[in-house]
């Protein structure tokens, strides 16, 4: 496999910006009282700029949403799956989280692009459009919602009844860094004004700006986390991640009669490694924070096999042209 190959030439800046960020950590230049400073600028500033801009500036009303739609109904059921076998706990959903949620942006759209052209990063950016919006907000209900649950279980909310613990979840998953920016910016795409140079050239350079310097945080992480302990569990995620998710995905298109590019699109996206937003998320909410971590990087060096092999399998079973 040469540096030219698609899969190779994608994950290389990946690997990359994650050892600029190990190399930080530990020579100290980002020392660790930093890393919340860090997290909170990826999580406060830069995404909320991504995701506005994203929604703000789609045309909704002419992507194709039946390629789609399997994939996150895959996805759901795996993210659900996994939270009731590892039990109902907020952990669990930040865990789960990780086995369903791809690094579309970083590692699929260069990926696609070389691999299927423009046909291909049509039916992705369709994918994209609507990643965080479907799979961020339900995670995030579902973790607010289990978190109202445990400090209610510690007794930390008294005797609020359900129906306002439930309020309560909902309204923090709403009023929340994640879903805030995509409705913000849903509401926004629908007065059809579109986004003026001078507010989109901003947004567009911190949007731009997430995906590297979340990279570099996780390196940062990675250099102060002991991998060693949470080795077994990262190599589990990432068989989750990058073999049993696209297993699924191309199991239950090829048997509603899915096929063609918009299939192998779907498949090679449920292939990626875990998305950076997830490390953001354990972040945010303290939830497996190491192990999640170490599952970005696990689950990065694993796709450069598995995507290639998932790759080969979908050029010999699955033709462009079906």
């Amino acid at each position: 496999m040469t540096l030219d190959h698609p899969v190779v030439s994608s994950m290389l800046p990946v690997v990359l910006l994650i050892a600029i960020g190990f190399a930080a950590g530990r020579l100290r230049l980002i020392r660790g009282e930093a890393v919340r400073d860090l997290s909170n600028l990826v999580f406060l500033v830069l995404v909320q700029a991504l995701l506005f801009r994203t929604m703000a500036t789609a045309h909704l009303e002419r992507l194709d949403l039946r390629s789609v739609a399997l994939y996150y109904i895959v996805a759901g059921a795996m993210f659900f799956a996994l939270l009731f076998i590892q039990g109902l706990n907020s952990r669990s959903a930040v865990v789960a989280l990780a086995a369903i949620f791809s690094n579309t942006l970083m590692i699929g759209v260069p990926l696609v692009q070389l691999a299927y052209g423009q046909a291909g990063l049509v039916h992705l950016f369709t994918l994209i459009s609507m990643h965080a919006l479907v799979l961020l907000t339900l995670a995030t209900i579902v973790i607010e919602l289990l978190v109202a649950r445990e400090q209610a279980a510690n007794g930390q909310q008294g005797h609020r009844p359900i129906a306002a613990t439930v309020a309560r979840a909902v309204k923090n998953a709403i009023l929340h860094p994640v879903p805030l920016p995509i409705i913000a910016g849903f509401l926004y795409s629908l007065t059809g004004l579109g986004l003026h140079p001078v507010v989109e050239r901003p947004l567009k350079l911190l949007g731009d700006a997430f995906g590297p310097v979340a990279l570099v945080l996780v390196g940062v992480t990675l250099a102060q986390t002991a991998i060693g302990p949470h080795l077994r569990g990262a190599t589990g995620i990432s068989l989750l991640k990058c073999v049993v998710h696209p297993l699924l995905m191309a199991l239950a298109g090829w048997a509603l009669g899915f096929g063609g590019l918009a299939l192998s699109v779907m498949v090679v996206a449920a292939a990626l490694p875990v998305g950076a937003n997830v490390f953001l998320f354990s972040q945010r909410y303290h939830k497996a924070e190491e192990l999640v971590t170490a599952s970005v990087a696990v689950s990065t060096a694993v796709a450069v096999v598995t995507v290639s092999i998932t790759m080969a399998l979908l050029a010999r079973w699955n033709p462009l042209g079906g």
